[in-house]
């Protein structure tokens, strides 16, 4: 029988030891608050003292932490119960609530530690260039959401990242209201691609805090929201000024690039679809199926359109890919009058 109190004994230091390196067996702080139940069964049959604990009153459950140690008995009321069997696991139980009590974020760690790591990988994210090296561990801020996330503190952690996006949304937009009109459209171009960019890390390191709260309690999601920021606060303060240019630079052939044309088009559809409407033959050039379909009836229209395109591709000094062809006209409104077709989805 002693051997078997030794035994239990030992294993019950064990586990004792915690993440600070203490021995409650060993140091007998266990046994301090549980009395002399806590002790061997061998010791006290020795001194004489009765096998069972004595009877007492029960404790009061602990209080809850996080919802998560509802309903835990002290360490005397579990050894009333089961005598050393059950006082080893009540004194595990208070050493696990120990344990997460010790890892607990405040609001006050939450403000002093996790958001400044938080807050400075975001910076970096929404001013990188595109190819740039980021210095900063994304184990470590995906780390950072999560924990927030387990603690309760994802409301919060949403009202600041919304905030911080925010604040650098307006001073885009300021930048570019002072930026003049012939790099007006590079400039926008720019600011949208950063942003959509940021977005691709940005949305992945708050995957956490989109599941747990964004859809489950707002219904919403991360990413539409961090989109719609773009659209609010850059986009449609911009948008009354950036088309004309846009229609002023597609009357000159490459004024622009054809890609920052299209990186344009697209992002202003992806944002607001019902931005086509400003400008119908330009988005159809890189968004398809926009203007209805082509009928047979106005084939000689659109052969007509394709000609005068070619023909100030030919006056900014392009010239036609096939010079062996005689019949120039007749293989013009052929050609052009079937791709215009194609284009409109005639069949």
């Amino acid at each position: 029988m002693e051997e078997e109190s030794m035994e239990e004994e030992g294993g019950c230091e064990a586990m004792m030891d915690d993440q600070n390196h203490n021995n409650w067996g060993a140091g007998g702080y266990g046994r301090h608050l549980l009395g002399p139940a806590a002790a061997p069964l061998g010791d006290r049959l020795l001194r004489g003292v009765s096998a069972e604990p004595p009877a007492g009153p029960e404790f009061p459950a602990v209080s809850e932490a996080n919802g998560v140690l509802r309903g835990c008995e002290p360490g005397a009321a579990a050894a009333a119960k089961g005598g050393a069997g059950a006082i080893a696991a009540a004194i595990n139980i208070n050493a696990s609530t120990s344990k997460f009590l010790m890892n607990v974020i405040t609001i006050e760690d939450y403000k002093s530690t996790y958001w400044p790591k938080l807050d400075s990988a975001i910076d970096q994210l929404l001013t990188q260039s595109p190819g740039d090296y980021i210095p900063i561990s994304y184990e470590q801020i995906y780390s950072c959401v999560y924990k927030c996330v387990c603690q309760q503190h994802s409301e919060q952690m949403y009202s600041d990242l919304i905030k911080k996006i925010t604040n650098h949304l307006e001073r885009v937009s300021k930048e570019l209201q002072a930026s003049p009109p012939d790099l007006y459209i590079e400039r926008f171009n720019i600011a949208l691609g950063q942003y959509m960019g940021a977005l691709q890390s940005i949305v992945p390191l708050f995957i956490y805090m989109n599941k747990f709260y964004i859809e489950t309690k707002l219904n919403r999601d991360l990413k539409d929201d961090l989109i719609k920021l773009f659209t609010e606060h850059v986009a449609e303060k911009h948008i009354y000024n950036l088309m004309p240019l846009l229609l002023e630079a597609q009357s000159t052939p490459f004024q622009i690039t054809p890609s920052t044309m299209a990186n344009i088009v697209k992002g202003l559809y992806t944002l607001r679809p019902e931005w086509v409407q400003m400008a119908p033959a330009l988005f159809s050039k890189f968004i398809p199926n926009i203007l209805p379909p082509a009928v047979e009836s106005e084939l000689q229209e659109y052969a007509a359109q394709d000609q005068k395109l070619q023909r100030e591709l030919m006056q900014n000094g392009f010239t036609r890919g096939d010079q062996s062809r005689k019949r120039a006209g007749e293989e013009l409104t052929y050609n052009g009058s079937s791709a215009c077709a194609s284009s409109r989805g005639y069949r």
